[in-house]
């Protein structure tokens, strides 16, 4: 008896800090999902990412916009991520992708982050989240900076170009 319940209390435990660790970053907005490869690469080809661009993706998770910006455009790309997990995996995956060169990951909040030097800001955040950056973005970034925004719009931003049937928004700072 005393072994099962053992077990059932540790399997409790371990549900409770998978489900911690897996949503506690809504509470900021941005909670982890992360985006297919497939909306990765269409985002970056509608912000149309070179490699004179320094990227930002905002909520940076496991790395893959980064590594992608990096390996398909040749783009310096810099990820903010709080969660000090995802943080780590994304640091490992740059390393194994071998894209140190290119890619910086930063922890810490995006809501504080220094993005003025940013000619792309990828987000894929929820749509309060967006709104929330709004200021931040008028305030911090140049003329002609690009932000793509995978399934949630801006509210209240007109779209410089979208793909509807993908959830991609693409805007540009005036």
């Amino acid at each position: 008896m005393f072994q099962l319940t053992g077990i059932l209390i540790i399997c409790a435990i371990v549900f409770v800090g998978y489900v911690i660790w897996k949503y506690w970053t809504l509470t900021i907005g941005a909670g982890y999902d992360p985006t297919p490869q497939e909306m990765v690469n269409t985002m970056l080809d509608l912000a149309e990412v070179s490699a004179n661009d320094v990227l930002y993706d905002l909520g940076s998770g496991d790395g893959r916009v980064l590594v992608t910006a990096a390996k398909r455009a040749g783009a310096r790309a810099i990820g903010v991520e709080i969660d000090p997990f995802r943080f780590v995996f994304s640091w490992c995956a740059v390393r194994l992708a071998r894209c140190g060169d290119r890619v910086t990951v930063r922890f810490g909040n995006l809501f504080t982050a220094d993005i003025r030097d940013a000619t792309v800001i990828t987000l894929f955040l929820f749509g309060p989240t967006n709104k929330k950056l709004k200021r931040k973005f008028q305030e911090e970034l140049k003329s002609g900076t690009r932000i793509v925004s995978y399934m949630w719009p801006i509210e209240g931003w007109t779209c410089a170009d979208a793909l509807p049937d993908e959830q991609i928004y693409l805007y540009r700072i005036d």
